[in-house]
């Protein structure tokens, strides 16, 4: 019987240490029904609750079924699975799939002997930490298991062995665990002399929205995490002194934001540059009514004859994005020192349907500038091709140019990269959240057209998630302003990232009014006792949805109505134990 043991303890082992040394490999299979997986610790939620930050770890799950399809069936590649297993985890969206808690002990118990040199005498038996993924059958409601070699010295001296439980939905907090209670439990596995508690919550300040009892998903996000000292009660409001942290990830195109209009302009700019690439355009549908060359044309007729044109012109509403004006778009990021290519840009960009289009607009001014009808006013900094017709033209010496083939298109592109560039350094200069300095590599001209796109989407994206923070969470400019240096700090070395997270320290003074009179989507607190590599905690967390994936939790509880301010709050909990036990 020992001697079965140790050989299944030596090939859990084995298959442990050649997956942890083979960086190449994110998996491998044991006894043929077991999937091991390498994972980033910070990448499981329950693992948060612990430290696993920056941490590779072992997750153990039943392995998921793989359907062949052939000309006459579909065949089933795993071992001891039937066509029912395979049609729950297809329902299930092919979603982790949880061990039995007997299959999860002893994979526990092989983990535990394998690290105790005393059983399993090998030179180096520290391994990555295994958890692995139960199935709930148990009276304690296990979700998962844990274990992690305890070193001293480079030496494995014992192992912290965890059990995850959970419980859920509730909507009466007197049925959550007390802080007293989540004590107790901790004395039971401890004998501590002082016991020391920490708290921690997360407030979602911007994201998803309720309109009409449906929830509109947002990609964008920002998040407030506290941390604080001496808990007192379980969902205590986090304290002024805690340690506040914005998480902020935001997408572009988000239509609440007051860069919605700008984020329409970008897109056309990138469907000029795409088509530059690629040699196939996807226009995007006009917003004005009129063609591109009929508002060129009254464009030109009000530069050649101004007077004529305002009295015609006076009574007309101006076109504008069919999107709700922002009284901060309006205030710092438009401009009213448009010059004569922006202007037609503006025309151009909401107007223009195919390629014809540009090549007939451009043409009408070309002529226009040629035969000097116009005379218009330019900035000295545009870089465009268009605009360095225009300075020829005040000397009559244009050069020809052959509005054939991509140069219309790469001509309205130029356009709209000068505009945009200086859109965005009007507001971050003006606004004093940065220098001209700091916002050379954004706006250099000296790169291909290809990647002066991808430069502005960058500096777009770092707007978008400066005026998102100014607007909905109404940051102070001190807080701005470090977040536009974090965000071009990033950016000068980064590639465009959308889901890229900032983080940024502020005083939990400064959000007060968002957080005082909310529910956190998370809270949690934990005991902990003992120092350095025999420090242990029980932990024990509050949220507004489960945080294991491999487990359908019975929604018993009433739906929450929108607006309705008497339903009372959903709360999951999820408790964290932790064992310390020495090898002999």
């Amino acid at each position: 019987m020992a001697t079965k043991i140790l050989s299944s303890v030596k090939e859990f082992f084995n298959s442990l240490r050649d997956l942890q040394e083979d960086k190449n490999d994110p998996s491998c299979t044991y006894e043929n029904e077991i999937q091991i997986l390498k994972k980033d610790g910070d990448s499981i939620a329950v693992l948060n609750l612990l430290d696993c930050e920056n941490q590779e770890v072992f997750i153990c799950e039943k392995a998921v079924p793989k359907l062949n399809n052939s000309d006459d069936e579909s065949t089933l590649e795993t071992s001891n699975c039937s066509v029912g297993d395979v049609l729950t985890t297809l329902q299930t969206g092919l979603a982790p799939q949880p061990l039995t808690i007997r299959k999860a002990r002893q994979l526990l118990s092989l983990y535990t002997l394998s690290q105790n040199v005393n059983v399993h005498a090998v030179d180096d038996p520290a391994l990555r930490p295994l958890w692995v993924r139960c199935d709930m059958s148990d009276p304690a409601h296990t979700t998962w298991f844990g274990a992690e070699g305890v070193c001293m010295a480079s030496k494995v001296t014992g192992v912290k062995l965890y059990s995850v439980t959970c419980t859920g939905p509730v909507v009466n907090k007197g049925a959550l665990l007390t802080l007293d209670e989540l004590k107790q439990e901790h004395k039971k596995r401890h004998q501590p002399s002082t016991m020391a508690t920490k708290g921690s919550a997360q407030f979602i300040m911007f994201g998803s929205t309720m309109v009409e009892n449906t929830t509109i998903e947002s990609q964008s996000r920002v998040t407030v995490d506290f941390k604080w000292s001496h808990v007192e009660n379980v969902l205590e409001t986090p304290p002024l002194s805690s340690t506040a942290t914005l998480n902020i990830k935001v997408a572009s195109g988000d239509m609440r934001s007051p860069m919605f209009a700008m984020f329409r302009e970008l897109q056309f700019l990138q469907v000029l540059a795409d088509g530059l690439r690629t040699g196939e355009m996807e226009w995007m549908d006009p917003l004005e009514s009129k063609s591109a060359v009929d508002l060129v044309k009254e464009y030109l007729e009000e530069l050649q004859n101004p007077i004529k044109s305002q009295l015609e012109q006076g009574s007309k509403p101006t076109e504008t994005d069919p999107v709700i004006a922002h009284p901060l778009f309006n205030s710092f990021l438009e401009r009213g020192d448009l010059d004569f290519v922006e202007q037609l840009w503006v025309r151009m960009r909401k107007s223009v349907a195919c390629y014809r289009d540009i090549g007939d607009s451009l043409k009408l001014v070309i002529e226009a500038l040629t035969y000097g009808y116009i005379k218009p006013w330019i900035h000295r900094d545009n870089s465009s091709s268009l605009s360095k017709l225009i300075l020829q033209s005040y000397h009559q010496k244009m050069e020809h140019v052959s509005l054939t083939g991509h140069t219309p298109v790469q001509m309205l592109l130029e356009m709209g990269l000068d505009k945009m560039r200086k859109d965005y350094f009007n507001y971050l200069v003006g606004q004093e959240l940065t220098t001209p300095k700091n916002l050379s590599y954004y706006l250099s001209t000296e790169v291909d057209l290809q990647e002066q796109v991808i430069r502005l989407r960058k500096l777009h994206h770092l707007l978008e998630v400066v005026v998102i923070c100014r607007t909905f969470i109404d940051l102070p400019y001190d807080r701005l302003f470090l977040l536009t240096q974090l965000c071009l700090q990033h950016y000068n070395t980064s590639p465009y990232d959308e889901t890229q997270e900032f983080k940024l320290q502020i005083k939990p003074a400064l959000i007060t009014h968002f957080y005082q009179n909310e529910h956190p989507a998370v809270w949690g607190v934990e005991v902990s006792s003992g120092q350095g590599p025999h420090k242990v905690k029980t932990s024990f967390q509050v949220s507004d949805r489960p945080l294991v994936d491999h487990i359908v939790f019975a929604a018993d509880c009433p739906n929450k109505t929108v607006g309705d301010d008497t339903t009372e709050h959903l709360y999951f909990s999820t408790l964290v134990c932790c064992r310390h036990v020495n090898f002999a």
